[in-house]
């Protein structure tokens, strides 16, 4: 065997057996951090998407609970106890009446407003000899019923309807005199975080207003 030949196979056994270069390792490890960030980044989002669609899960239970109990209410306005007529107030935002939904005998004076994103309930109850509906700590109690309320401008949190209400009739134009309102509907748009999904939901209830119900 020659020698040149000799040299050449020790020259080729020499360049597999040898170990990796620094630039190899440095590329190596740089190929191996981009993978666990990917990887990283993409558990994080899966457990950020799960955790939104829970939260938005429980939100939508509370919606619905909370709605059938407005429903309740509304549906069994009445006089107040010093003989108000029973819806006080009627805007896209707030509406307030007396309703007596526990049966107890006290009609109290509740009101529901949207401030911002969250949506409060407000009672009062009556007081006197000759019942009064008036704010002081001792006899008013409110609530936070729901937050993340997202209504558009186009879909109000409430809108009202007299007699000639079909299904598909417009609502009263704002403002709203009282005494002709026979039917509010409650619109209703929760979304836990508008960057993210799922999209917004809109939960509805239309409550006929039983004690000045006419033809509906």
């Amino acid at each position: 065997m020659k020698i040149n030949d000799i040299n050449k196979r020790c020259h080729k056994s020499a360049v597999f057996s040898r170990g990796m270069t620094l630039v190899e390792v440095l590329i190596a490890l740089a190929i191996f951090m981009v993978v666990v960030i990917a990887v990283g980044t993409f558990e994080v989002n899966v457990f950020s998407y799960q955790g939104s669609i829970s939260s938005s899960y429980q939100t939508a239970q509370s919606a619905q609970i909370m709605l059938k109990t407005m429903l309740v209410e509304l549906r069994e306005m009445s006089p107040g106890a010093n003989g108000s007529y029973s819806l006080i107030k009627a805007a896209t935002s707030s509406v307030s009446f007396f309703s007596d939904p526990d049966g107890d005998g006290i009609t109290e004076q509740m009101t529901y407003s949207l401030v911002g994103t969250t949506l409060y309930k407000a009672i009062i109850n009556p007081t006197g000899s000759s019942p009064s509906y008036v704010y002081n700590p001792a006899n008013q109690s409110t609530t936070t019923l729901v937050t993340n309320v997202r209504n558009a401008s186009s879909t109000p949190l409430f809108q009202y309807f007299d007699t000639n209400y079909n299904g598909t009739s417009s609502p009263l134009t704002i403002p709203v005199t009282t005494t002709a309102v026979r039917l509010i509907k409650v619109s209703l748009t929760l979304d836990i975080d508008p960057k993210r999904s799922p999209l917004p939901v809109t939960y509805t209830i239309q409550a006929s207003l039983r004690n000045l119900k006419s033809n509906l």
